[in-house]
């Protein structure tokens, strides 16, 4: 079978996942709609609740695009992967990593920014290589991989700074050559009507409209959704498995990083544990966001709305006044109904196409 024959057959295949017997079904069985409904509901909440206290304000909306957006960054990369099938848990340790990587080579060897950007882009790529090789060539779950590299990761770090520096936090980056550009680039503000809204947000809606265009409109797109809907039979269609899977895992990684930049560049320095958790609450973006945690189902849109929805719940709680020791809580109990949700929905939309 040639290659142009297996793609048709893999989008065929991914047409069929998103086609029902009319348009209520076609719009259900989109893997964002559920998320959608669930930012508009909550928006409307926290309008309601804490509208008068600064929510509904350009302040406070830039607050929480502000938390959504590094956030989403990792998610659009996140859902890539997982509709793809896999997991990549190392992500967190990733951004503390590359910070410190960059907060090195820039205070402490007097580097140009620039340069050291450029080394701590290249680090996390090799990470996420490495990710993806060992995950082909052992056959080891995905999770289990990337669960041990997040320790050795995050101890590497830790490691290597204290006995370079004697400590775990960097500052004085304000005073490396380079600095005035990265900071306009990564870390400035634009100022509508007094309020200040993050750059990161631009990099954060353009990457999901590039990650959207490549699944939906790309070869690798499709090869995405076959490797992750059923690996051995896109295997024999032609599918490069492994080439997917590699460069998926190196996506995540190259996210990280520049996460990981735009934290540094922001704050003027750099923390090992900076990133904590972020894997966590990636994956919990994307599953929010409509993506399967099987795999071969999911959209980059659905997680920057997963994301979005983390956003407006952190700042929304400061602004109703709720105590933030609750947004773990509320943070779990949106996972568990996302997941219930999207099962519904799912089986609902399936139904209507018998």
């Amino acid at each position: 079978m040639t290659s142009s024959s297996a793609e048709q057959e893999i989008a065929a295949a991914q047409d069929d996942r998103l086609l029902g017997s009319g348009a209520l079904s076609r719009l259900l069985v989109r893997p964002e709609m559920g998320a959608f409904f669930g930012a508009a509901a909550i928006w409307l909440y926290f309008a309601i609740v804490a509208g008068d206290r600064g929510f509904l304000n350009l302040g406070g909306t830039a607050s929480y695009l502000e938390v959504s957006a590094q956030l989403g960054i990792l998610a659009v990369a996140v859902a890539l992967l997982m509709i793809g099938g896999e997991f990549d848990l190392s992500i967190g340790s990733v951004i503390g990593a590359a910070g410190m990587i960059l907060a090195l080579l820039t205070v402490n060897y007097g580097w140009n920014i620039w340069p050291a950007v450029l080394v701590a882009v290249i680090a996390s790529l090799a990470i996420g290589f490495l990710n993806g090789l060992l995950v082909v060539r052992t056959g080891l779950p995905s999770f289990i991989i990337t669960l041990a590299t997040l320790f050795i990761i995050r101890g590497l770090t830790i490691a290597i700074t204290r006995l370079v520096t004697g400590r775990t936090q960097l500052g004085g980056m304000r005073d490396a050559a380079g600095y005035d550009l990265a900071q306009t680039l990564f870390a400035s503000e634009i100022r509508i009507r007094g309020a200040g809204f993050s750059v990161s947000i631009l990099w954060w809606m353009g990457l999901t409209i590039i990650a959207t265009w490549v699944l939906l409109r790309t070869r690798f797109g499709n090869w995405i959704f076959g490797v992750g809907g059923n690996e051995q039979a896109a295997r024999n269609l032609g599918v490069p498995v492994m080439r997917v899977k590699v460069t998926l895992f190196m996506l995540t990684a190259l996210a990280a990083s520049l996460v990981a930049v735009i934290q540094v560049i922001g704050s003027t320095g750099a923390d090992v544990l900076r990133g904590q958790q972020q894997e966590f609450y990636a994956i919990i973006a994307v599953v929010i966001g409509g993506t399967l945690l099987t795999g071969g189902y999911g959209s980059a849109i659905g997680a920057a709305l997963g994301a979005l929805i983390f956003g407006m719940v952190r700042q929304g709680i400061v602004y109703a006044g709720v105590d933030a020791d609750w947004f773990q809580v509320f943070l779990g109990g949106m996972l568990l109904i996302a997941v219930l949700i999207n099962r519904f929905v799912r089986n609902r939309a399936m139904e209507s196409r018998r």
